[in-house]
């Protein structure tokens, strides 16, 4: 899997709130996809059809875990 980047995310500021998201590459044109915003500590996942219903902030590692268990 591939994601495409957003805008640059300002330092300091939490990828969620910086506005920061990215779209997986196996997304289909109807909006059918969640959007990540990584950065070092953790991976705030929303909704892309619904974003403004708010996030799920999960650790750095276990994000790590849950994608590497997909791939697997």
């Amino acid at each position: 899997m591939t994601v495409t980047a957003g805008e640059p995310r300002r330092l300091g500021v939490p990828s969620s709130e910086a506005g920061t998201w990215q779209k997986s590459s196996y997304s289909d044109h109807s909006g059918e996809c969640v959007e990540v915003a990584p950065d070092d500590a953790s991976t705030a996942v929303r909704d892309s059809k619904d974003p403004s219903a708010g996030h799920l902030t999960i650790a750095a590692t276990a994000w790590t875990a849950l994608t590497s268990t997909l791939r697997a």
